[in-house]
């Protein structure tokens, strides 16, 4: 479904809207009073150091109260009907901005700083809920959607949020009296939007809540562990949090005192980074099509470290003695680049978390879902604490503003590096991508044949060096293919296939040992629920057409009987990967004449055991293929 039409659903629009003014309000609050407390405190005769220490303390403290409350708030998501729940929720988040309003009203700084923990334990008690409602309402193929727009309203409304607090708290005298009206009239429209979000029935009506905080944290993080690709996405929007915690927490300060620009300039550079994020969803969403792709995780990682260490060099500006303005900062030259730099950061932000959102709600067991994301918000929680800590920390040993992202950014790489040896479907998955996104246009049909879960073994006709390729770039779980053991070791493909855990193979004739592990391996792999691929003809065509369907696949569904889903490749004969007029990849200037061509993925009907024939499969690809080679 298109994103016009999913916002214009009733499953999705309200809780959209109802997220969006949360977090809108949320970022208000947050923009009027760091912007009260990094110029008040410059007017009162507080340092720079301490008032960037304040602002970190601040916003450390808005984040405190999801490692110390998202464990109950998982349970009650899953236990509780999630749209009455939400309800309750925005109803306190009404009562707390009443109390904000007179904070600002009287100038109380301290007290604003306690309200805001206060509101950071509402969007902690409303946060699980937020993500584990849309599985409930969205089917598999909208959720990469789904999050896109969530992840993009949320940064919209930060970028909207930013924008509003920080300009009107500057509004002298009456500021601080309009900020308090718009957070109310922010909350109360939340309210009347949750009203209309659909009942989500509980999932886990018998859960017991444990009040036990400590332990029930404990044994949270414990349930989201027992899936480690789960726990893995996790960490990794964990340190993303941590991330661009600490690039939000410093920019009220960078602008003032490095760059010299006064209030709306703060303002402005949140707004670029906040509206990044937005674009990195969208463009994240865009180009996933319908899957979960976490080939694109790499992309954001190395964007975030390249981005941030540019705009670290682009640091050494010389600015004015007086605080300059928007027009005055963004006349000149050399802050382009940053700005530039600014929002790229934050749009390999967006291209980082989203695929990692999707993954762990789309992996979650559906019973434990809120308390899953619980898990994430507590260690999200946990991993900007130590952010805030480590800042404090570090500003206060005398580094600088810039010296921090550069810290930062060297640390994300080291972290990217270090995920992607724990985890390699990630780089797996990021060199699929790559390569079937940017020498091919994937035209897929039928995908929805293949199951969610559960053992299946897919065929498909062979034409080319790549078919494997981009039959994983396709398919939304992995494939174990039985491959040819030459194939199985072609330089840069071999670490896919490695990774992928393929089964090489060879001819009974030379390596007969080889072909008896490759059936032991099949068969373990499907009494396991793997995929397991195999490309019947044993061999890649040299004329474009099929050549015979071995009876290996009939031994394999005797041995395990198990359903096969027939897939047809077409496009691909002539192609550099092709043996068409010669042995393949000899003709460098076929990548020239056939880039971004089309290949067609067409994915037929499951066929049941009983009823698997090698001539048959035969008959079904090629009628599936057609007369497109």
């Amino acid at each position: 479904m298109s994103t016009k039409h999913l916002l214009r659903e009733q499953r999705f629009g309200p809780l959209f809207i109802t997220q969006f003014l949360g977090a809108f309000n949320d970022n208000v609050l947050k923009s009027a009073l760091v912007i009260f407390i990094t110029f008040h405190a410059a007017t009162s005769g507080a340092s720079a150091a301490d008032s960037a220490i304040l602002v970190n303390v601040a916003t450390g403290l808005f984040v405190l109260p999801f490692f110390l409350f998202s464990a109950t708030a998982g349970q009650l998501a899953d236990k509780l009907e999630k749209s009455a729940y939400i309800r309750r929720v925005k109803l306190a988040e009404i009562g707390i901005m009443c109390f904000a309003a007179i904070g600002f009203a009287v100038g109380a700084t301290y007290a604003l700083i306690g309200i805001l923990f206060l509101m950071g334990i509402q969007s902690a008690f409303f946060g699980p809920v937020k993500y584990a409602i849309l599985p409930q309402h969205l089917a598999e193929e909208e959720l990469v959607n789904g999050n896109g727009l969530i992840e993009m309203g949320t940064f919209l409304a930060i970028l909207i949020g930013t924008l509003l607090g920080g300009y009107v708290i500057e509004l002298q005298p009456f500021g601080p009296y309009i900020v308090g009206v718009v957070l109310l009239a922010l909350a109360l429209a939340g309210w009347f939007a949750s009203r209309r979000i659909p009942v989500a029935e509980s999932l886990a009506p018998e859960l017991p809540i444990s009040w036990n905080v400590p332990t029930q944290t404990w044994k949270i993080i414990g349930t989201a562990r027992e899936n480690q690709t789960v726990f893995n996405a996790i960490l990794g929007i964990s340190w993303f949090w941590a991330f661009g915690f600490i690039f939000l927490a410093q920019l009220p300060t960078y602008a003032k005192d490095v760059l010299g620009g006064d209030g709306q300039v703060v303002t402005l550079l949140l707004a670029i980074f906040s509206l990044g994020i937005g674009v990195g969803a969208m463009l994240c969403t865009r180009l996933s099509g319908r899957l979960i792709e976490i080939g694109l995780v790499p992309i954001g990682a190395i964007g975030l470290t390249v981005f941030a260490l540019d705009l670290v060099w682009a640091s050494d500006v010389t600015r004015t003695g007086e605080l300059i303005g928007p027009g005055a900062f963004l006349a000149q030259s050399a802050h382009w680049r940053i700005v530039i730099d600014l929002a790229l950061i934050a749009v390999s932000g967006g291209l980082f978390i989203v695929p990692l959102y999707a993954l762990m709600q789309h992996r979650s067991e559906e019973t434990q879902r809120a308390r899953i994301v619980a898990a994430n918000n507590i260690i999200n929680a946990l991993f900007m604490v130590v952010a805030a800590g480590a800042s404090i920390a570090l500003l206060a040993r005398g580094l600088t503003i810039p010296q921090l992202f550069a810290v930062v950014a060297l640390c994300n790489a080291a972290v990217a590096v270090y995920i992607f040896t724990l985890v390699p479907e990630f780089l797996m998955r990021f060199i699929v991508w790559v390569l079937m996104h940017t020498i091919y246009r994937l035209e897929i049909e039928g995908i929805e044949h293949i199951p969610d879960d559960g053992p299946v073994v897919l065929t498909s006709n062979h034409v080319s060096f790549v078919d494997a390729l981009i039959i994983m770039a396709a398919c939304r779980r992995p494939i174990r293919f039985i491959m040819d053991h030459g194939i199985f070791k072609t330089p840069i493909l071999n670490f896919v296939f490695r990774t992928n855990r393929c089964i090489p193979i060879a001819s009974r004739k030379t390596h007969p040992e080889l072909v008896d592990q490759a059936f032991d391996s099949v068969a373990e792999g499907l009494a396991q629920g793997d995929v397991i691929g195999i490309f019947p003809e044993g061999r890649i065509t040299t004329d474009g057409e099929l050549n015979v369907f071995r009876p290996g696949i009939e031994k394999i569904i005797q041995r395990t009987p198990t359903q096969v889903v027939p897939i047809a490749l077409g496009g691909l004969w002539g192609s550099f990967f092709s043996r068409d007029g010669g042995p393949a990849m000899s003709r460098p200037m076929r990548l020239v004449n056939r880039f971004r061509s089309t290949v067609t993925l067409r994915v037929g009907e499951p066929i049941a055991a009983e009823e698997v024939r090698a001539a048959d499969l035969q008959s079904r690809t090629l009628e599936m293929r057609g007369s497109n080679k």
